[in-house]
């Protein structure tokens, strides 16, 4: 039920945002592209994979003919059997890979999700918790006359104003990894016909080392949401012998710091996992 206090109403209503945005990113980081808004993203994205795959394909020959000229110092090794069947063994790998390039792709996603189902069962929580405010301070507030609720307002404005700007912060990055898997999706077959040739290879190990370097940012994502849920499920202490100004202000103080820990480390979630695995 609601309060008709305005001062609890500000502080509810920052948290009533926060635990949206908090279920909502907990939602998106065990949905699937393939899913996401209904499917109708994916089904633009597999088109223009598919339309690139052509200059993909055109591409593969470059860098194959580019290879063979820089790894080979006359056409007499290009006749030899076991150079010749290297060269078309690099071709045919290549091909496939830009063929498969989608299926290979969505494997390492699917590598990904079920580490961060296995993250999600093994600590026990299948959904966000939600951040409540704590009876002790609810109880104060509302015995608070109207000059001692001034500052009150102040206080919980501020406060609510931080919480709101953090729970926007923290679902645009989530939604920035979507954005990044559609990107990575799309243009695949560019970056996969490097493979064709051994001088320009590295291109397409540094695309999949990427790739799969955005997939494992929801793991460390999820890691820093079970790790604020645990902090939820014991909030910051209040104590009923201090003034109400003191215990909203204690309350709102902790609450924001811990909201900076779980948003600062969603963000940094994509360094994070690039020094994890040294990439």
């Amino acid at each position: 039920m609601e309060s008709d206090n305005w001062v609890l109403q500000n502080l509810q209503h920052a948290l009533d945002t926060w635990n949206s945005k908090l279920a909502g990113l907990w939602q998106l980081l065990t949905q699937s592209p393939e899913t996401f808004k209904g499917g109708g993203i994916w089904t633009a994205i597999v088109q223009i994979h598919g339309a690139l795959q052509a200059i993909g394909y055109a591409l593969l020959v470059l860098f194959f003919l580019v290879g063979v000229v820089k790894t080979c110092g006359s056409f007499t090794e290009v006749k030899k059997p076991e150079h010749a069947l290297k060269l078309f063994v690099r071709f045919a790998l290549a091909k496939g890979v830009i063929s498969y390039g989608l299926e290979l792709m969505m494997a390492l996603f699917h590598i990904a999700q079920g580490i961060i189902r296995t993250m999600m069962d093994t600590s026990g929580f299948g959904r966000a918790s939600k951040t409540v405010l704590p009876e002790e301070l609810t109880k104060a507030v509302k015995d608070c006359g109207f000059f001692e609720s001034i500052p009150l307002w102040a206080v919980t404005l501020i406060g609510s104003l931080l919480i709101t700007v953090l729970s926007f912060i923290l679902i645009m990055t989530v939604y920035g990894r979507f954005f990044k898997l559609y990107l990575y999706t799309a243009m695949a077959p560019i970056p996969l016909s490097s493979f064709a040739g051994e001088p320009s290879q590295n291109i397409g190990k540094s695309f999949l080392k990427s790739y799969a370097a955005v997939c494992l940012e929801g793991a460390v994502m999820v890691l820093a949401c079970i790790v604020f849920s645990l902090f939820v499920t014991a909030p910051p202490p209040v104590s009923s012998d201090t003034s109400a100004v003191t215990m909203v202000w204690i309350y709102v103080g902790e609450l924001i710091f811990n909201m900076l820990l779980l948003v600062g480390a969603v963000k940094m979630a994509d360094r994070l996992i690039r020094e994890m695995m040294g990439l």
